[in-house]
């Protein structure tokens, strides 16, 4: 039998473009891994790791044109919006290369010797250590952001972890070239090009989570997918951490008060986030709750009037194309759901954006109407109309975990008493990892106070996968207790030769003029 090739397919046509490589055999992703393990000692530079990061950046940032146009041919997100997640992918490299520098996320604890204390307390020092070898799963829809460049990637060799992805396939030539670029970057900087490799194919990603050399994985994608990987790590003889963003339908809740102050503004926001990348962005606005009465009505309004302008578009690929289309048909045949504006096929390649709605007592009398609280991925939203803030809350009650979560609020209710806002605001938190006010979910901030993540179904772990804290997934706390300088990791040291940010007994401390 023979090796299964692995094709590069413009999504604009759903026509082949280029065989790109062929899918990895249960050998070759041993080999990878084996490969990879055996470079680890590598890693252990930070200043290694560092200079590698911002190699890697300059790089791709070298290679735009070339990354671009390989991206957008498989893709078709179009060269704008794969030039701002370019400089995204680029500007997380360099973030994490800042953060490795100053060494703030090796937690390093001192608490020295006290022996009147009662009981006697030992010397004791606390840092992080590297897990080992990290699986990526790249994400469909972030072909750089969350792809073989991205911010699983990025983190893990930024924690000293050499990683392993499995591509996506709607991207094969564009993941090929992106580990090419950071290989290149590795030996540029004197690392081995193993501490990066890349393998295609489905059964390649199962036997990379059961490798007995992987030490962890990060996955982003669908729930289906990303529970089975969850599982395959959980029932290895080892178990492994599974950092998995599955799925998030990121409610959105506008308050009477809000519709009653900017109607025709919210419903345009909304739609300008519900289509945002033809509706593919995981902290898309799946489900809107919207008061019953002249105010949502306007709402609506402007919501149908966006909607309706917007042109149709073309989906990563023609599965997704096909699963839309059948799950907005499965959703708008329900008994009391209508569609202002109908979402679904907008051509042989493209589909249209559209919304549906229903009223918030259908969804709280269950039954079949619960599929409206499901993620559909593309540019679709739900809109329930709720008659008090009781059924909202209720309607809010029935879901599982989200990203993020929207209120919508009045003026009054932002600068005033807590009172109806603070009780939503509470409920949400409960719900999700990421709370906005008067904004919209799509757009996820590069920052350190950054969390993208959220209870399950939303992720498998309570880490965020974006933001300088993600490099936290990666690492493992080791205390040592009178331990003789001598033998102790330089990190751990008393004289602290490295300068770095460091608790001791209970104070922050650094080495003086560092």
């Amino acid at each position: 039998m023979g090796a299964t090739p692995v094709w590069s397919v413009d999504p604009r046509t759903g026509k082949q473009r280029e065989q790109v490589a062929v899918e990895a055999t249960p050998g070759e992703v041993d080999e990878a891994v084996r490969a990879a393990h055996a470079a680890r000692a590598a890693l252990t530079d930070r200043t290694a790791r560092v200079a590698f990061l911002r190699a890697a950046a300059d790089l791709l940032d070298e290679s735009a044109a070339h990354v671009i146009e390989a991206a957008d041919a498989e893709t078709a997100l179009g060269p704008g919006r794969l030039t701002g997640e370019l400089a995204r992918t680029t500007g997380q490299l360099r973030a994490f290369a800042d953060a490795v520098d100053e060494g703030a996320y090796l937690d390093v604890r001192i608490d020295h010797a006290d022996p009147a204390l009662s009981p006697p307390r030992p010397d004791l020092r606390r840092y992080k250590v590297p897990l080992g070898v990290v699986a990526v799963y790249a994400a469909s829809n972030f072909p750089l952001a969350f792809s073989v460049p991205g911010g699983d990637t990025a983190s893990a060799l930024a924690a000293g972890c050499p990683v392993v992805v499995k591509a996506h396939p709607d991207h094969p030539a564009t993941s090929e070239l992106c580990a090419s670029l950071l290989r290149r970057a590795a030996v540029a900087v004197g690392l081995p090009a193993e501490v990066v490799a890349v393998v295609h194919g489905f059964e390649a990603g199962l036997e990379l989570v059961r490798h007995p050399l992987v030490a962890a994985a990060g996955f982003t994608g669908s729930i289906r997918g990303g529970r089975a990987l969850f599982d395959a790590a959980a029932a290895r003889p080892v178990p492994i951490p599974f950092h998995g963003e599955l799925g998030s339908l990121n409610p959105v809740v506008v308050t009477p008060a809000a519709a009653a102050e900017r109607a025709e503004e919210i419903g345009a926001g909304l739609a300008a986030s519900v289509t945002l990348g033809v509706g593919q962005f995981c902290v898309k606005p799946g489900l809107v709750l919207v008061p019953a009465g002249g105010d949502g009505d306007r709402l609506t309004s402007a919501l149908t009037k966006a909607l309706g302008e917007t042109e149709p578009g073309v989906l990563l690929d023609h599965r997704m194309r096909e699963n839309f289309v059948a799950g907005v048909g499965e959703r708008a045949a329900l008994p009391g759901v209508t569609a202002p504006v109908t979402p679904g096929s907008g051509g042989e390649h493209t589909v249209g954006a559209g919304y549906l709605t229903v009223d918030a007592a259908r969804l709280l009398a269950g039954g079949a109407h619960e599929v409206l609280l499901e993620e559909c991925f593309g540019p679709v939203t739900v809109v329930v109309r709720y008659a008090d803030q009781h059924e909202a809350a209720g309607v809010l009650s029935l879901l599982g975990g989200n990203l993020s979560a929207t209120l919508q609020l009045s003026t009054a209710e932002t600068g005033g008493a807590p009172g109806p806002a603070g009780e939503l605001i509470a409920q949400v938190t409960g719900l999700a990892g990421r709370i906005v006010v008067n904004g919209w979910p799509t757009g996820v901030a590069v920052a350190p106070a950054q969390h993208h993540g959220g209870p399950y179904p939303a992720a498998t772990s309570h880490s965020t996968s974006v933001g300088g804290t993600a490099v936290e997934r990666w690492l493992r706390p080791v205390a040592y207790q009178s331990v003789p300088e001598a033998l102790l990791p330089a990190e751990l040291r008393e004289a602290n030769p490295l300068g770095l940010p460091r608790r001791v007994t209970g104070e922050q401390a650094r080495t003086p003029g560092h």
